[in-house]
C-alpha cells in the first residue's frame, strides 16, 4: 500500500483531440510549482498520481494551481483480487469515523471478472460488517468510498477536495492584464487565468504624482497572483510626461477618456512585443465614467486587439467576495493613489465623441511621448515563493 495524491482533471476532459496537450501543460505547471520538492508524476487521460514523502505540503501548492477539479488523498496497491480489495478496505476503515456512505466503483480493466455493481456491494458489506452503527445512503451519504481498478492496479480513496477547476494555465496562449492596483484587475487577471491564460501586467506609475508605495502595492498583488501561475512578468510604464501632457492641453472633462486611449494604445504595443493575444483589465460596466458603453466604445477604438473584460458584468460585491477569495482585497484598499485616480475631473464626461477625441488628440505630439515610455519600460519578473521581486533588466 502506498498513500498518493490523486488528481481528477474535470472540465479537461471534455478537449477531447486536444486532451494530451491540456494534460501535458497541467504537468508542467505541477512541476513548475514543486520544483523545489522530491515527488514522482505518473498520469494519463483519466488521472494524475504524484507520489512523495511531503503529500501535504503538494497538496497546499496544488489548491493554486488550474486544471484540477479535485485533490484526494488516496491508496494505490499493487492488486486487483477482490478478496485484496476486501482485506485492503478494512484496514483503511480501522477506526475512521462513518455512518452513512455510498461505494463508487469504476473499472477500467473491463476484464475484471466482477461488475462495478457487484464489487460496490461486496465492500459496502465490509464497511457494514466492521464499522458499528454505519449505514448505505444512495441518495445522501455522509462519505463517498472510491475503489478504482486498473490494470495491475487498484486505488481507495475517500472525500477529496474540490479545487480551482478551469483549464491549465498556458493552453490558451497569453493576455496583458492592466493591473491599477484597485480590487477589480487583479480579480479580472485571476478569472482570465481561470480560461488557461497567462498574464503579464502592465502597470502605469506616475512619479511624482504616484508613489513607490503605490508601485509595491501592485507588486505585492502580483506576487498574489503570481500564486496561481508559478510566475508573472510585470511592466512598468513610466507615464507621468504623457499624463502632464494630456492634463495641461486636453479639455477636463477628456482628461480620462484622453488617459485611457493613450493606456490602450502603449498596451496593445507592448501586448504585440511580447505575443500576447489579448488586452485584459478590470473594467465593470457602469461603475466609474469611463466604463459607461459609451466609454469604452470610444477609448477601445484606438486598438484593434481583442479586449477582454471578465468582470464587466459583475456588480461591486461580487466582485469584492472574489477578491477576498483570491487573496487581493486587503492589498488593493490600501490608500495609494495610482494614474487613474490622479486629476480626476469633478464632472467627466460619461458619453465621449470619438471626433472629439480625434480632435483634442492632435493638441499635443502624443507619439514621441509614446515611444519613449515603451523604450524605458522597467520589466520585473514575480514569483510566489522569492523573498524579493527580481528585476530581469
Amino acid at each position: 500500500m502506498q498513500k498518493i495524491i490523486i488528481i481528477k482533471y474535470g472540465e479537461l476532459t471534455t478537449k477531447k483531440g486536444n486532451i494530451k496537450f491540456f494534460i501535458k501543460t497541467l504537468k508542467k505547471n505541477i512541476d513548475e510549482s514543486l520544483k523545489d520538492l522530491d515527488y514522482k508524476i505518473e498520469y494519463d487521460n483519466g488521472r494524475m498520481f504524484i507520489f512523495s514523502d511531503n503529500l501535504d505540503l503538494i497538496k497546499k501548492r496544488l489548491k493554486y494551481i488550474f486544471g484540477i477539479h479535485e485533490i484526494i488523498i488516496g491508496y494505490e496497491f499493487t492488486t486487483t483480487a477482490i478478496e485484496d480489495l476486501k482485506n485492503n478496505l478494512k484496514n483503511l476503515i480501522v477506526d475512521k469515523p462513518i455512518s452513512t456512505f455510498k461505494i463508487r466503483t469504476k473499472r477500467s480493466d473491463k476484464t475484471y471478472p466482477l461488475t462495478s455493481m457487484e464489487i460496490s456491494s461486496t465492500l459496502g458489506g465490509v464497511v457494514l460488517k466492521n464499522v458499528p452503527n454505519s449505514k448505505v445512503d444512495v441518495h445522501n451519504p455522509e462519505t463517498f468510498i472510491d475503489v478504482e481498478i486498473r490494470l495491475n492496479k487498484s486505488y481507495i480513496y475517500f472525500d477529496g477536495t474540490l479545487s480551482l477547476g478551469g483549464y491549465p494555465v498556458g493552453v490558451q496562449g497569453k493576455g496583458l492584464l492592466m493591473l491599477s492596483g484597485g480590487i477589480d484587475s487583479p480579480v479580472a487577471g485571476y478569472l482570465a487565468m481561470k480560461r488557461g491564460v497567462r498574464i503579464e501586467g502592465i502597470y502605469f506609475e506616475s512619479p511624482p504624482h504616484t508613489s513607490d508605495a503605490a508601485k509595491e502595492k501592485v507588486k505585492t498583488l502580483t506576487k498574489t497572483l503570481s500564486s496561481y501561475s508559478s510566475y508573472i512578468k510585470l511592466h512598468v510604464i513610466n507615464f507621468t510626461e504623457i499624463q502632464e501632457a494630456i492634463y495641461k492641453n486636453i479639455p477636463h472633462e477628456y482628461l480620462i477618456t484622453i488617459m485611457r486611449r493613450m493606456m490602450y494604445r502603449i498596451s496593445e504595443r507592448l501586448a504585440h512585443k511580447n505575443n500576447a493575444k489579448i488586452i485584459i483589465n478590470g473594467e465593470s460596466i457602469g461603475q466609474v465614467a469611463s466604463q459607461t458603453l459609451s466609454s469604452m466604445n470610444v477609448i477601445n477604438e484606438v486598438v484593434k486587439i481583442p479586449v477582454i473584460r471578465p468582470v464587466a458584468c459583475l456588480d461591486k460585491l461580487e466582485i469584492i467576495s472574489l477578491a477576498k477569495k483570491i487573496g487581493t482585497y486587503e492589498t488593493s484598499i490600501l490608500p495609494f493613489e495610482d494614474c487613474c485616480t490622479i486629476f480626476v475631473p469633478d464632472h467627466p464626461v460619461i458619453n465621449p465623441e470619438i471626433k472629439k477625441c480625434e480632435e483634442y488628440e492632435q493638441l499635443f505630439d502624443f507619439e514621441p511621448l509614446l515611444k519613449s515610455a515603451i523604450a524605458n519600460e522597467e520589466i520585473i519578473k514575480i514569483t510566489p515563493h522569492d523573498k524579493k521581486f527580481e528585476d530581469i533588466l
